[in-house]
């Protein structure tokens, strides 16, 4: 009878036990099934937040050598307001 409701009685193991491990542990279970989704997100969420930087980084570098470019040629500087040519 017990084979069937799937309840082994004391000291006897269900011979068609569906886990082969213990089930009690459904926390880590989902702690190891979220685990690899939220490694991979904090991961991306560094490469996207350097490569922002970098970035924001290269522009301010790239003004100020376009500044001191146009100061030794003599050149007025360039007004932050007005469109470049290059957009």
């Amino acid at each position: 009878m017990w084979r069937s409701t799937g309840i082994a009685p004391l000291g006897e193991e269900a011979l068609n036990s569906a886990y082969p491990w213990d089930v009690d542990s459904y926390a880590a279970a989902v702690i190891w099934s979220l685990l690899p989704t939220v490694v991979v997100s904090v991961v991306f969420y560094f490469v996207i937040r350097n490569v922002i930087r970098m970035d924001r980084t290269e522009r301010k570098v790239y003004a100020k050598i376009e500044a001191e470019e146009r100061a030794k040629r003599g050149l007025a500087p360039v007004s932050s307001s007005a469109p470049s040519a290059d957009s």
